[in-house]
């Protein structure tokens, strides 16, 4: 074990949102790398790839649709946490169906949760990434 802390990019327009949870992984031990637009995200992922991210699904011009499928063609690998806080129907599907669309594609799967989940549940994904 090299005792290297995991990275885990923050991905989420609202900055308070982003500000609690790069707070809440920092106290749980990661480095935290936030951002506030999918095309600054993509923009960085290409030099300095995560150990795992948490992406939000609603943000203003690349959504977080969006990102998922630019994640998939690129390749990365990079096992996502999804969480929303404008849960709406088909949600949950939608990012199923990319998965499947990965997975098909020989590109690496995403693990997802939703919105529903409980933290100690993301936590314990976290750690496993």
């Amino acid at each position: 074990m090299t005792g290297r802390k995991k990275v885990v990019a923050v991905l989420d327009d609202e900055t308070k949102m982003c500000v609690a949870l790069t707070r809440l992984l920092k106290s749980h031990g990661y480095n935290v790398k936030p951002f506030e637009s999918g095309d600054n995200f993509l923009k960085a992922v290409r030099v300095d790839r995560p150990d795992c991210m948490l992406l939000d699904l609603h943000m203003p011009r690349k959504t977080g649709f969006d990102v998922l499928e630019s994640m998939f063609s690129m390749r990365l690998g990079v096992p996502i946490i999804v969480i929303t806080g404008h849960d709406e129907p088909g949600n949950a599907e939608r990012v199923r169906r990319l998965k499947r669309v990965a997975t098909r594609s020989r590109l690496a799967p995403t693990r997802s949760c939703s919105s529903r989940s409980r933290p100690s549940n993301s936590f314990a994904r976290l750690k496993r990434c």
